[in-house]
């Protein structure tokens, strides 16, 4: 009906990241890249994809970096109300329930595709969710732009049991193929390690692309700003008197 009135779709703004998750012997390790692009432009070279949401629970964003941050700071939210009603650990399918059900009841208008993992009183979990509302549970897991870039490093050297380390080095591997393989991409590999009690998240883990040439000088601007016209108004005093009513009688 709008369109018939001239009134068009709002454009769409290409989005890109590359995040993963696997299940090791221990728990769940979660993987990002920290580039945030806005269309062409890389508006964030270092920001945060891994989201807390609960001591337990993680959960990497991929989309629209609005939509991430609000639906899992909401689920957040809610699971810490619900950890106060019950005085209980959080399990990972309630977040992936109210996470799911919250984004299908937008029918895929929050733009939100993330990958969950947690270690609960059941064990380790790993889901990813779609904008839509469908969810997978996998042993290991890719989603955003670089996916398949990092699908590829996952489904060539991934197998059961694998160590902390062993599991560190695939996750960084599979955020790598991201960075090098897809434009949307970039910057530093960030880890959460997630077991029994414990997790540890590893902030710019890896810094695959460092500056080559920074100048020892500084940067300078030669012509200076140039000032066109001025012009001075003084200030000046303004006082309102008003008058009183009459005075009160005694």
């Amino acid at each position: 009906m709008l369109a018939k009135k001239g009134v068009g779709l709002p454009s769409f703004l290409k989005t890109g990241t590359t995040i993963v998750g696997l299940i090791f012997q221990d728990g769940v390790i979660l993987g990002a890249d920290t580039r945030a692009t806005e269309g062409p432009i890389v508006a964030d070279k270092n920001c945060e994809k891994i989201h807390y949401m609960a001591p337990n629970i993680y959960c990497c964003g991929a989309g629209t970096a609005a939509d991430t941050e609000a639906v899992t700071d909401m689920v957040s939210s809610q699971l810490q109300l619900h950890r106060y009603h019950t005085g209980r650990e959080s399990r990972v399918v309630t977040a992936l329930t109210l996470l799911k059900k919250h984004l299908f009841s937008y029918q895929g208008h929050v733009s939100a595709a993330l990958v969950l993992g947690g270690v609960d009183i059941t064990g380790p979990h790993l889901h990813t969710i779609y904008p839509h509302g469908s969810t997978d549970t996998l042993p290991f897991a890719t989603m955003g732009s670089g996916s398949l870039a990092a699908m590829a490093m996952f489904e060539s050297n991934y197998k059961e049991g694998l160590t902390r380390d062993e599991g560190i080095k695939l996750v960084v591997d599979a955020i790598c193929s991201g960075i090098f393989n897809d434009l949307g991409s970039g910057s530093n590999v960030d880890v959460c390690v997630i077991t029994k009690g414990h997790k540890e998240y590893l902030r710019n883990h890896l810094l695959p692309n460092p500056r080559t040439f920074v100048s020892s000088k500084g940067y300078t601007f030669t012509k200076k700003t140039e000032v066109l016209s001025t012009k001075i108004i003084p200030l000046k005093e303004r006082v309102e008197v008003t008058e009183r009513g009459d005075a009160m009688e005694e």
